[in-house]
This record gives structure tokens, C-alpha cells and sequence, in this order.
């Protein structure tokens, strides 16, 4: 699994630094960009997910949400995302979900290591995927 690459894209420093942790240690070869650079334009999300290929994107919805899903959407929507896989987290869950509807799972970020597991799982489950699109 070290070969498969994961990206997280998160705006929060620190969550940045605990996913890369439990999911270099889960195997992953891990790279990381902040939603901010890609809104604000000091990322090309295209020339980062082309020079790096990840396999899934561990992709966070922050505050301001309704702001964050439609940014989130026109990522996922682009030509270079076709072959990857999403896992959604987010610090509320319940209102994202609430947000966007039940169609799409979002996993808590919080420090607990159940929680962590969840992400963790969710990405490997990610990575064995077929693309659907």
C-alpha cells in the first residue's frame, strides 16, 4: 500500500499534521495542500493532483460550509479528478450532511483514535475502489 498515494486537502494546519500521521502510518504515501491556497489561488489543484496522482482525497468541509461544498464541488468536478476517490471529513458532520444531503457520508475529524480509525478505513476502502465515473 506505501505506493498508493493520498492527498489531504484541509484548512487546519494542525489536522493536516494528525491525518499525515495516521495515514503514513497506515502505509500511505501522504501529500498534503490547504483549502485557502486553493481558493485563493496560490495552489493549481490541477498541477498538484497531476504532479503527485493520488489514489484518494481525504477532502475537509470547514466553515463557512455552504461556501466550502460549492468550492469542494468544482474540484471534484474537474477532468483530473475522474479517476479519484473522495473520503469527506469535516469538525460537524451533522451539519454538512445536512447541507448536501444524505448521499454523501462525511467522517468526523476529532482526536480520537476511533474517529481516526474511521478516516483510515474509509481510505483504504477508497484506494481498493473502482473509479464510478
Amino acid at each position: 500500500m506505501a505506493t498508493e498515494a493520498v492527498a489531504i486537502i484541509n484548512s487546519s494546519p494542525d489536522t493536516v499534521e494528525l491525518l499525515r500521521s495516521v495515514l503514513q502510518h497506515a502505509g500511505f504515501l501522504v501529500v498534503c495542500g490547504y483549502t485557502f491556497d486553493i481558493r485563493d489561488g496560490r495552489l493549481d489543484i490541477t498541477a498538484f493532483v497531476e504532479q503527485h496522482r493520488p489514489r484518494v482525497i481525504v477532502y475537509d468541509i470547514a466553515p463557512p460550509y455552504e461556501a466550502n461544498w460549492r468550492l469542494f464541488n468544482h474540484i471534484r468536478g474537474l477532468d483530473v479528478m475522474r479517476q479519484i476517490r473522495f473520503v469527506i471529513t469535516s469538525v460537524n458532520p451533522a451539519h454538512v450532511e445536512g447541507l448536501v444531503g444524505r448521499d454523501e457520508h462525511v467522517y468526523e475529524v476529532v482526536e480520537r483514535p476511533l474517529d481516526l480509525d474511521r478516516i483510515v478505513t474509509a481510505v483504504k476502502e477508497a484506494a481498493r475502489a473502482r473509479p464510478t465515473r
